[in-house]
């Protein structure tokens, strides 16, 4: 079962790849997304993780919440699903 991991806190200068390369400490990442402004394309600072193995993400949150990655602490945890929201106009 993939567990998918919120990362906060990001510096603006992280991408997917260097996201996923400093996951890939603690396990085999599956994906690895840093999320981004739709209309400028720059990083609004926290993204996910993914991992298929559960151990493998517990050990990345312990590994990898409060510490520094890029000069940012790092918040890390277990995502909650997404919340419906009302449609925008």
């Amino acid at each position: 079962m993939a567990k998918k991991l919120y990362v906060g806190n990001l510096s603006y200068s992280t991408n997917d790849a260097s996201l996923a390369e400093h996951f890939g400490q603690a396990g085999t990442v599956a994906s690895a997304t840093v999320i981004t402004e739709r209309d400028t394309g720059r990083s609004k600072g926290f993204g996910f993780v993914e991992f298929d193995n559960d151990e493998e993400a517990n050990k990345a949150i312990e590994m990898f919440d409060g510490q520094e990655m890029d000069g940012r602490a790092l918040r890390v945890n277990e995502a909650r699903p997404k919340e419906d929201r009302p449609a925008r106009f």
